[in-house]
């Protein structure tokens, strides 16, 4: 059995940012350090940070007067960053600034009175956050769209004065039919200056379509939870071949590779690359041989931490040093 592996894989630049936010304030404040949701969607990194000190909640009542918060690389509403502020809570923001991107797009259309159309998947807390960001007492409202369903039955007062944006961790086929049917309803919709669907899920996406004519089975390393994992998922089902999304090798079944040639691998945006070494090792021992990494689109993007964070952590390095040499 030949093991085929995507490549760009596993953690974007955001996520890599998300989790250095958490574990820098732990080092610098230490534990516990308060997480308002899972950092990020995958249950190993997760149990990890708990591990050394972050304690998840779902909402800000949960944390203690004084302690600090940091907000999960999904964003959050409006009032979310009203009660910490209230509450006097030490705040540091991990929202991705992909995603930070578009809640500057909803508030810019809020100001404009638009009426603004939100594809995404209802519940998840990227969406949560970016309705969340949506002023609606400039006169605008605000309509989550998942299916083309959704777009012939959705009613707007305003259809002339319209906006649409986009939860960054879609599927970019899947989107591109709903944003055609919005046209069709609706053709003076206003459109982002930028694609809203993350450069990182369209690579690891690409990166799929790339290997999947060449493998029997694919294999994806991600939480149930993970958006841009399942959408990893979906382009095995759309290709008729079976597809699994793992949380790492202990979900594996040997019966799903019985009589397979040749299987790919790859990982979502919020799955560590020991998660992926872990499931070839598995693969490996039942007969599977590495054969090539299917080179994509390299990645060099890189996310700075918050400010705020940076200069405390450099004024507290500055003073253990003093301390020391003093």
């Amino acid at each position: 059995m030949h093991i085929l592996l995507a490549n760009p894989r596993g953690f974007c630049a955001g996520v890599d940012r998300a989790i250095d936010i958490v574990e820098r304030a732990i080092d610098v404040f230490g534990a516990p350090i308060y997480v308002r949701h899972e950092i990020v969607h995958n249950r190993y990194v997760v149990d990890r940070l708990r591990e050394i000190g972050a304690v998840f909640v779902e909402d800000l009542d949960e944390v203690p007067d004084g302690k600090t918060v940091v907000f999960s690389a999904h964003g959050v509403a409006r009032v979310v960053e009203a009660e910490a502020k209230r509450r006097s809570l030490t705040v540091f923001d991990a929202t991705c600034p992909l995603v930070a991107k578009v809640h500057i797009e909803v508030a810019r259309y809020a100001r404009e009175a638009r009426e603004v159309l939100l594809i995404g998947h209802h519940g998840h807390p990227e969406v949560e956050g970016t309705m969340g960001r949506f002023d609606e007492s400039r006169g605008g409202s605000m309509y989550l769209v998942e299916t083309v369903e959704d777009v012939e039955a959705l009613s707007v007062r305003n259809p002339e004065h319209m906006a649409f944006v986009t939860q960054t961790t879609l599927s970019m086929d899947d989107t591109a039919e709903i944003v055609e049917a919005l046209r069709r309803r609706f053709p003076l919709l206003h459109a982002p200056r930028k694609e809203d669907i993350c450069y990182a899920t369209q690579n690891r996406q690409d990166a799929v379509k790339r290997l999947i004519d060449r493998c029997e089975v694919l294999v994806v390393v991600g939480s149930k939870s993970s958006s841009n994992s399942n959408r990893l998922r979906e382009i095995a089902d759309k290709a008729r071949k079976p597809g699994y999304l793992v949380d790492g090798p202990e979900d594996l079944r040997r019966e799903w590779f019985e009589g397979v040639l040749a299987v790919g691998v790859t990982a979502g945006a919020s799955a560590p690359e020991v998660l992926v070494q872990g499931v070839i090792g598995r693969l490996r021992e039942w007969g599977g041989e590495f054969v090539e990494e299917v080179a994509g689109r390299p990645e060099h993007v890189v996310f700075a931490l918050p400010k705020t964070l940076r200069d405390v952590a450099k004024h507290r390095g500055s003073l253990s040093t003093a301390d020391t040499t003093g």
